[in-house]
């Protein structure tokens, strides 16, 4: 959460020089992202329930975060449940783009509570942002598919 407005650029020097040595490899390491993302939205195009980043044609994405959202039936609290799930079974797995409209900031500044903005806050409750780095394997990509399928179908089959 964030309590004031403010802006860090600010780069250490070790971060620069590792930024530096990683653009001589620029091209090798989004070419590996792209690998992991295909790689995902193979592995869950299958599953109703979620819906998946899409990049439209003639673009490239840099893909530095992989997201996916779970469908309109979805509560914040069956979200949470599915990520607490996928942590038990070590794969890592968290809430992402929470409101920017409810951060203390903005809500002392600007007067912004819960239901201001619906639609922002129904997207924020049912997005989880899973594994994501260019060294990820087909096996560990399959694993965390996996998982996050039987997540969801125990949260499913327990609404029956």
């Amino acid at each position: 959460m964030h309590e004031r407005l403010g802006f860090n650029y600010r780069m250490s020097e070790i971060n620069a020089a590792l930024g530096l040595a990683q653009m001589e490899r620029l091209s090798e390491i989004l070419q590996a992202r792209q690998r992991v993302a295909e790689a995902y939205i193979a592995q869950l195009a299958g599953n109703v329930h979620l819906i998946l980043p899409t990049v439209e044609p003639e673009t490239t994405m840099s893909w530095f975060v992989f997201v996916v959202r779970l469908d309109e039936s979805f509560t914040r609290q069956q979200r949470d449940r599915i990520i607490a799930g996928m942590r038990r079974h070590d794969v890592g797995a968290a809430p992402y783009f929470p409101c920017i409209h409810l951060q203390p900031f903005y809500r002392d500044k600007f007067g912004f509570a819960p239901g201001d903005f619906p639609i922002a806050e129904s997207v924020s409750n049912r997005t989880i942002a899973l594994p994501f780095h260019n060294r990820l394997t087909e096996r560990e990509i399959s694993l965390v598919a996996q998982t996050l399928d039987v997540m969801i179908s125990r949260e499913t089959f327990s609404r029956s």
